[in-house]
């Protein structure tokens, strides 16, 4: 049986108000009453309330004093005033107080029973809507996976995925892991529409979505041209449900003027996806076209130190004469150096910054236990990096960006995903290391488990050797060798790695914003 939720009703004309309590306890309410502050004090001392009714206007203490006391004791009991008081100051005080609902004289039984299910109820009806819509859209869901054929309709399902996630997640929903069976099936799915496709978006160029060497082209010289202050900010490794919890913190301080989402290449990695983000061509292009800034896979040199370069050579092949600043921001000290330089920013039609804490964040959690422990699920990972964004000098860039009257885009090189099922590789000693993706000659594997790409000029990707050939992971999986094969499934099962093929690696956010 039930626990009824107890009430306390505090006035002074409590003999008048018989009526509402009679309707409440009909309504499985229990009551208790008293008719001024200082009984109520001391009942709230000794015994556990769900909720509280108080009116303001008391001999004694006062309504306000009285709500004040019950804060201090009890901060998270909510409290309701009604008052025949309309006066303004009084709502300001009884808000600043953290009133739960205000409500004036005479109320009736509707508006009470309303504050109650706003109050007390409002979680389990909220979570059973969505449980209940959710149900209803699981199966157009699975119906529009299998048989999505188009990049259009899978950006609009990963779009619909990512809201149920967050929705389902909000409510710690029972109806989550079926929505985590649902995404698994939609990765499947796509990972084989990329298979068979993505070839052809190097073939058919006009025919394809936009992807990464596309940006500079199709998105921000056009905001160039229309004379705005372009300030580009790429998150490393930065996902699109991470974006849509940092959308509720800077949603006061801007206005979303377009929200898509952007195609990364493959491999979806910073040598690859970024450094064709910044040069407006495909790896393989960047290699002929600009050798000295492509750095090879195998070469000890880092992968993503000539992005200023690129950003510079991409300008100067359309000939866009303009000044531009880059900034990589990897600490807390370079975040709060670049805030100091705003003002003079502002004399730039282009800035670009690049952020690197989520990607340091995801390999954080694969070498730490304590992030791991901090990080075990989707949805806490998702918290951490909405933490970092809430608590670091990030937030504080944007705040400027908008106050300085900057045309913000917001992007990612790519995202990552939490893998879970190993397959076995076999490569020489020169094939390359990452998890999701593989670069090599001769490499044995399963063909059912990757996507195999045995041209690499197809793709405009460069072949290290004549006879390279590039794999990459799709889905949950990760790749590993047979060789002390236990220990690295161990260490790398439910970790966070991108490379390879899913909704979540290359399917990124690309958003115009202007500050309000």
């Amino acid at each position: 049986m039930q626990k009824k939720q107890k009430i306390l009703w505090i006035d002074d004309e409590i003999e008048l108000l018989h009526p509402y309590l009679i309707f409440l306890e009909e309504k499985g309410y229990e009551l208790s009453t008293v008719t001024n502050g200082i009984d109520a004090l001391e009942i709230i001392n000794s015994q556990c309330f769900d909720i509280v009714f108080l009116d303001e206007n008391m001999p004694g203490i006062s309504g306000l004093e009285t709500l004040s006391k019950i804060k201090q004791t009890n901060p998270n009991l909510p409290v309701v005033m009604i008052t025949k008081n309309e006066a303004e100051n009084i709502m300001d005080l009884a808000i600043g107080n953290q009133i739960a609902d205000y409500l004036t004289k005479p109320v009736n039984p509707s508006q009470i029973l309303l504050t109650l299910k706003k109050n007390l109820h409002s979680k389990d009806i909220v979570k059973e809507q969505i449980t209940t819509t959710y149900s209803t859209e699981f199966a157009q869901i699975s119906n529009r996976i299998n048989f999505a054929n188009s990049s259009e309709e899978w950006t609009d399902i990963y779009k619909k995925l990512v809201f149920w996630d967050l929705r389902l997640d909000s409510t710690q929903n029972e109806m989550h892991n079926l929505l985590l069976s649902q995404k698994e099936d939609a990765n499947l799915s796509f990972s084989k529409y990329i298979s068979k496709n993505y070839l052809s978006w190097f073939e058919h160029p006009d025919e394809r979505p936009l992807i990464s060497p596309d940006v500079f082209k199709k998105r921000i010289f056009p905001l160039l041209d229309e004379g705005n202050k372009v300030f580009l900010i790429v998150i490393d490794n930065f996902r699109y449900d991470q974006f849509k919890m940092v959308q509720e913190i800077i949603g006061d301080y801007f206005t979303f003027d377009t929200e898509e989402l952007c195609y990364t290449i493959l491999p979806t990695t910073t040598q690859y996806a970024r450094n064709a983000l910044f040069a407006g061509l495909m790896p393989l292009q960047i290699k002929e076209m600009l050798p000295s800034l492509w750095v090879d896979e195998l070469d000890d040199e880092r992968k993503n130190n000539n992005e200023e370069a690129l950003i510079a050579a991409l300008l100067e092949r359309y000939r866009r004469k303009i000044n531009f600043s880059y900034h990589k921001i990897n600490n807390s000290a370079g975040g709060e150096k670049l805030l100091s330089q705003i003002s003079s920013l502002k004399a730039n039609p282009l800035n670009v910054c690049v952020l690197n804490f989520i990607d340091m964040l995801s390999h954080a959690r694969t070498d730490s236990k304590m992030i791991r422990e901090l990080a075990q699920s989707e949805a806490a990972y998702r918290a951490l990096a909405v933490s970092w964004f809430k608590h670091s000098s990030t937030f504080s860039l944007f705040k400027e960006l908008a106050a300085n009257g900057f045309k913000v885009v917001v992007t990612s090189d790519h995202g990552t995903i939490k893998v879970s099922k190993p397959v076995k590789v076999i490569g020489d000693r020169n094939t390359s290391t990452n998890l999701r993706y593989k670069v090599g000659k001769a490499l044995n594997f399963n063909k059912r488990d990757v996507f195999e790409i045995t041209q690499p000029s197809k793709a405009l990707l460069p072949s290290p050797d004549i006879s390279s050939s590039y794999i990459f992971a799709t889905g949950g999986n990760f790749m590993v060798y047979p060789n002390n094969l236990n220990y690295h499934v161990n260490y790398f099962k439910n970790t966070f790695q991108h490379g390879g093929i899913s909704l979540e690696e290359m399917l990124v956010p690309l958003v115009v914003m202007s500050g309000k």
